[in-house]
């Protein structure tokens, strides 16, 4: 007897096995996509979470963060404010305002700072406390607003010495302010004062001058 095989017909066992082979290819298919959007909804997950607050930093401009607290922020005359900003600095690189409640602003005398005693024309220790009931030479709302309240400071020294004929200032006392958010608290900015315009009259400060007048 010849056995003939005939095209396109196979038996039973074989077709179990074409069928088993079909079944997993088309899961492994499945199972990858599967593994694919897995992926891609952790991957955004993490793109998410990265961008953590990561510190905090004042700025005297509520655009451009950083600006003009690198050193210190001089408070000149009487009655001229000063506004403080808070910004945040995330895991991204991005910069953001920081605002509302959660936002708190702080001043202290920075530690073994000076101020003009005008009765003697020497330099004393500085004891006017911005946090008294009213406050002392400087006050500073919960806004970030520091204005120069009485009794007015010079907390400014002219180290210049003939045969100069001209000032040359440095600051020997300030004030300390600092922001919170959560946690997180800022570099400190110093606020020297020249709320008081009298200074030491010399032969290199012959009008008496507190620091020099602000420029703008």
């Amino acid at each position: 007897m010849t056995l003939v095989t005939l095209c396109h017909v196979t038996d039973a066992a074989t077709m179990r096995k074409i069928s088993f082979w079909r079944y997993l290819a088309v899961n492994r298919k499945t199972l990858f996509a599967a593994l694919t959007c897995a992926l891609l909804v952790f991957s955004m997950l993490g793109c998410g979470t990265s961008n953590k607050l990561q510190s905090i930093q004042l700025s005297i401009s509520n655009t451009e963060p950083g600006t003009g607290v690198g050193t210190y922020v001089n408070l000149y005359g009487a009655d001229q404010p000063g506004q403080f900003f808070a910004w945040g600095n995330y895991s991204n690189g991005t910069q953001k305002l920081l605002a509302g409640d959660g936002v708190h602003y702080q001043i202290s005398i920075t530690p073994g700072s000076l101020t003009l005693d005008n009765s003697s024309g020497t330099y004393v220790p500085l004891t006017s406390d911005p946090n008294a009931n009213p406050p002392q030479t400087v006050e500073l709302s919960p806004d970030g607003v520091i204005t120069a309240v009485a009794p007015f400071e010079c907390t400014w020294e002219n180290f210049a010495v003939p045969p100069a004929t001209a000032p040359s200032f440095a600051y020997v006392g300030s004030y300390t302010v600092t922001a919170t958010y959560g946690s997180f608290t800022s570099p400190p900015a110093y606020i020297p004062i020249a709320s008081d315009v009298v200074g030491v009259e010399s032969v290199t400060n012959p009008n008496g001058l507190c620091t020099n007048p602000p420029t703008s």
